[in-house]
């Protein structure tokens, strides 16, 4: 009786599946990939790809399918073996957009490794958010998976290294990215957040807006010194002080969040700037010579990313340069052990 129960439950949950990939794709499969073979070798203007690679796929997962979009740099070598930058976007965009705002795949054209952008379906958000906040009822938590299950399919299909990957992302994509890391903690080395909200502080769309305001307290990570150590990734938080639509307290609460767990100190704060870019005030948490965590602070900036495409929305081209700032700070988590900590970026 139970195994026939569970064989239901496992054809229902499979329907759900087949119907969400057959509502999420309006062309046939071959149109797909048709279009994926023509992105690669054609893509749109402003992408930074040049003769890389953009492609399109799709991840079905047990609560529906996600779509993605993935670049790679040009004449990667047979057994070669490239570090993977997740982007997460946020809402009003899509995964085409952000590379644009970014920039991201300039970067890793120049660096060499690959990234991956997943994207968030309007059925699921008519605003394309991710529903970072829905953890009551399992909804943020579900498409987490999804993310997941992309950057597992990504990691099986092509030449990545998995133990070289960091996730970054903008405002609800920010948020969504520390939800995915608290959630499996041990498969990033870097966790960049972006004009976020720290995970924890909300639960529905009401508590969302009011944690946006900076008005909600924020729950202790559920992790110890030593989980911390061993298998949590370190965390850089970039925030603009003028920012009004995600309150900068939020920056400040999800760096001493980190830290609080990982048992880390905070350094003296630093102040940087370079040519006519906004500044920046830098603030590092340190257990003993370990950063857990490194607060970045830029004086004027808005709601927008930092350093990204001047004529593109949600993005700050006065600002220091996010996307090499956020490589710079995974490449050094994916060094040895024990390496001193570059000054890179700064």
């Amino acid at each position: 009786m139970k195994k026939r129960l569970r064989a239901a439950r496992w054809a229902r949950a499979f329907t759900r599946g087949a119907m969400t990939l057959a509502r999420m794709t309006s062309a046939s499969a071959g149109r797909v990939l048709k279009q994926a073979r023509r992105d690669a070798v054609t893509p749109r203007p402003g992408l930074g790809v040049g003769a890389g690679t953009w492609r399109q796929g799709l991840a079905i997962g047990m609560d529906g399918a996600l779509r993605y979009r993935l670049y790679g740099p040009p004449d990667i070598k047979t057994g070669e073996r490239l570090a993977l930058m997740v982007m997460l976007h946020g809402c009003g965009q899509d995964a085409e957009g952000f590379a644009m705002c970014t920039g991201m795949n300039r970067v890793a054209a120049e660096k060499r490794f690959m990234v991956l952008y997943p994207e968030q379906d309007p059925l699921s958000n008519p605003q394309r958010c991710w529903n970072w906040f829905e953890t009551r009822h399992g909804r943020a938590h579900a498409e987490a998976e999804l993310i997941l299950k992309a950057i597992d399919q990504v990691c099986t299909l092509n030449p990545v290294n998995p133990q070289q990957i960091a996730i970054a992302g903008l405002s609800a994509g920010a948020s969504m990215a520390a939800l995915l890391v608290t959630r499996h903690p041990s498969q990033f080395k870097a966790l960049v957040m972006h004009s976020g909200v720290a995970p924890g502080t909300a639960h529905s769309t009401l508590t969302a807006f009011s944690a946006m305001r900076g008005r909600r307290p924020t729950l202790p990570l559920d992790a110890t010194p030593n989980d911390m150590a061993t298998d949590w990734p370190a965390l850089m938080v970039i925030h603009g002080d003028a920012d009004t639509t995600v309150s900068p307290t939020n920056a400040e609460a999800a760096a001493q969040n980190w830290a609080q767990a990982a048992a880390a100190r905070s350094g003296q704060v630093h102040r940087r700037q370079r040519g006519q870019r906004y500044a920046m005030a830098v603030t590092d948490f340190k257990n003993r010579d370990r950063l857990v965590a490194r607060l970045v602070l830029v004086a004027g900036l808005g709601h927008a990313w930092s350093g990204g495409a001047a004529n593109q929305p949600f993005a700050d081209g006065r600002g220091p340069d996010a996307s090499r700032l956020a490589w710079t700070f995974a490449a050094q988590r994916f060094q040895r052990p024990g390496l001193p900590e570059a000054a890179g970026g700064f």
